[in-house]
C-alpha cells in the first residue's frame, strides 16, 4: 500500500501540532516520540515518554487496508512525512539522543523510525542492519590470538 499525498498531508499535520507544543525555545522534557497505529480504527497516536497522548488522528487511507502489510506502510510513510518535516522535528524541545519509535498495540517497540543525535539523523534504520555482527567479527578478530 503505498501512502496518498493525503496520508502523508494528514501525518504532517499531527506531527507539526506535536512539534507546536515542544517549542525550541522551551527546555527540553523528554527524549522519545512514541507512536502506535491502530488497524482496527486506522488512528495513528503519538505519545510522549510517560506515554500520554499528545495526538490521534484517524488516518483514511488506513480505515480499510487492502493488504497485510499495514505496519510497513505506515513506517513508510510516517518516514516520508517526517522528512518533509526534518527541520521542524530536529528543532524541537526534546533531550538528544531522541527517536521516533513505532509500537504494537501492547506498546511494544516494533521499530526505530527516526533517530537524532547531535549531528547525525538516521531516518532508515535498514542502514544499521547486521552492524552488531560485524562488531562482534571485528572484536573478535582483533582479541584472536596468532
Amino acid at each position: 500500500m503505498k501512502a496518498t499525498q493525503q496520508t502523508i498531508q494528514q501525518i504532517q499535520r499531527a506531527i507539526h501540532k506535536v512539534a507546536d507544543k515542544f517549542p525550541a525555545s522551551a527546555d527540553p522534557v523528554m527524549t522519545d516520540l512514541h507512536m502506535q497505529v491502530k488497524p482496527e480504527s486506522g488512528e495513528l497516536r503519538i505519545f510522549n515518554d510517560d506515554m500520554e497522548e499528545l495526538m490521534r488522528i484517524v488516518v483514511d487511507q488506513w480505515l480499510e487496508p487492502t493488504e497485510d502489510d499495514l505496519y510497513e506502510a505506515a513506517i513508510t510513510a510516517i518516514k516520508q512525512s517526517i522528512n518533509g518535516l526534518r527541520e521542524e522535528v530536529e528543532k524541537m524541545s526534546i533531550l538528544h539522543p531522541f527517536s521516533f519509535v513505532l509500537m504494537d498495540e501492547d506498546g511494544e517497540t516494533m521499530s526505530d523510525i527516526y533517530i537524532v543525535d547531535d549531528d547525525t539523523v538516521i531516518l532508515d534504520t535498514e542502514l544499521l542492519a547486521g552492524l552488531d555482527k560485524e562488531l562482534d567479527d571485528f572484536l573478535a578478530n582483533l582479541l584472536k590470538e596468532d
